[in-house]
């Protein structure tokens, strides 16, 4: 699995598994190099808001050219809507994905719902609800006797760690922490996690995991990398962009 990108700051938000499946389309589009993106054949997207789906039009051009092979779109009705409504709509971006508009679409669309797995070879991605300012989901990636758990933008909340809990086999955990603790009312009004919610939420799973902070904020990483580490977390660890983790 990789986080995709280059840098020590995260702008945006792409995960990489096993180079045929991403989560969120924030970076895919320009941290990759083309043979990488062409191999991309299943993206799911957690949420609306632009730093998870920013390069998805890039993406679909880059890879355009193969459109026997189509892209597949994973979301839920919102997002979905989102795409059709107000990024795929003739002015910010033409229309890839309205298999009416012409031409065959570099991608189809398919409609996630919470709860129901998607199952890709031996790959089963499980969309999980979760606390975010707009309708978002987490997933839970599992192959073989490992998952891992990605409950991508979220505040403070409960059904990815009941989810979680019900494996025995969750091997690492890809956890947002976007605000320093002196932000915890815009944190809390942007349905985000502070250190201190951060501490909490890992304290939900019931057995020991890696617990990897991601989605910190670059303005206020210094602070909030400082914050995680004084909390003496056992297996925590900082994400970085484009670092390949194996479980």
């Amino acid at each position: 699995m990789r986080s995709v990108g280059d840098a020590e700051f995260q702008f945006l938000t792409s995960y990489l598994i096993n180079e045929t499946l991403a989560i969120d389309a924030g970076s895919l589009g320009i941290a990759l190099d083309l043979d990488s993106q062409r191999k991309i054949k299943h993206v799911f997207l957690s949420h609306s808001h632009i730093d998870h789906l920013a390069t998805l039009p890039i993406f679909l051009e880059n890879t355009a050219e193969h459109p026997a092979e189509g892209v597949t779109i994973y979301g839920s009705d919102d997002v979905l809507d989102a795409l059709q409504r107000h990024l795929f709509n003739g002015r910010l971006w033409p229309n890839l994905i309205d298999e009416t508009a012409g031409p065959r679409p570099p991608c189809r669309l398919v409609r996630l719902e919470a709860g129901r797995p998607v199952q890709i070879g031996g790959v089963r991605v499980t969309p999980v609800a979760v606390n975010h300012a707009v309708p978002a989901i987490g997933f839970v990636v599992e192959e073989g006797d490992v998952a891992v758990v990605f409950p991508v933008d979220t505040g403070p909340t409960e059904e990815v760690w009941r989810v979680a809990n019900a494996l025995p086999k969750v091997r690492a955990v890809f956890l947002e922490a976007t605000f320093p603790n002196s932000m915890s009312d815009l944190a809390r009004v942007a349905k985000h996690l502070t250190p201190k919610t951060f501490a909490e939420e890992v304290r939900k799973l019931s057995y020991p995991a890696k617990i990897i902070a991601v989605h910190i904020k670059p303005a206020y990483r210094e602070q909030v990398v400082e914050e995680l580490l004084s909390l003496g977390l056992p297996d925590l660890e900082i994400g970085l962009p484009g670092k390949e983790y194996r479980f």
